[in-house]
């Protein structure tokens, strides 16, 4: 269990990350964060962050940078695409076994409901938000699988969701990569991130609470 406390502690060190698999590693971990049952554990929005800082302190030229940056959103993209479709495909195939198995320390079926019923509020845009809200994305394709969301629409949300995602968390650690301040309080910016990603839908959240028992 020590191993893997560290493990995952070391996933927001850009250093150990570079010298262990660098972009390959990152792919892995969204592609299995988005696609595979028991990954919801994994960091998504701060190994996109600090992707974004790998490419900003890479030993090439200015000209470089940019097109290196763009490549590697494609890519990163590309396995977010490519996980919430074995989700999809995971949970129209295995739907109901899924839902029969019992709860445990890595598995529990109230984060399939908690997707459930962020699906069916939000439609086919769950499947955008649900990038930004860590475990929710995990879950969302699987009950999109589950519910038998039409599969045309549920690649035109998957593409968009991964492409906004992607893009915007790798590119604002892009920018903010070479700053000192940053690089020193690193954990920090990562809790502020997660807290700016997932404010909006929770603060909406609340406001649906509130509105509907004023309407009772």
């Amino acid at each position: 269990m020590d191993v893997f406390f560290e493990f995952l502690n070391n996933l927001t060190n850009p250093d150990w990350i570079v010298s262990h698999g660098g972009l390959y590693l990152l792919l892995f971990i969204i592609f299995a964060e988005t696609g595979i049952l028991i990954g919801f554990f994994l960091p998504g929005d701060p190994i996109l962050f600090i992707a974004g800082m790998i490419v900003s302190n890479m030993s090439i030229s200015p000209s470089e940078q940019v097109p290196t940056l763009l490549y590697w959103i494609v890519l990163v993209s590309l396995a977010a695409i490519l996980g919430n479709f074995v989700g999809y495909w995971c949970g129209k195939v295995f739907g109901k076994r899924i839902m029969s198995m019992e709860d445990s320390w890595f598995f529990k079926k109230s984060y399939i409901f908690k997707a459930q019923e962020f699906y069916e509020k939000r439609g086919g845009g769950a499947i955008v938000l649900a990038r930004f809200l860590p475990i929710v994305r995990t879950f969302a394709p699987i009950v999109a699988g589950i519910v038998g969301m039409e599969f045309r629409k549920f690649v035109l949300y998957n593409v968009i969701g991964a492409v906004v995602w992607a893009g915007s968390l790798v590119t604002l650690g892009y920018l903010l990569g070479e700053n000192v301040w940053v690089k020193e309080n690193l954990e920090l910016v990562i809790i502020v991130i997660v807290l700016i990603a997932t404010a909006p839908v929770i603060i909406k959240a609340f406001t649906s609470k509130d509105k509907a028992k004023i309407a009772q």
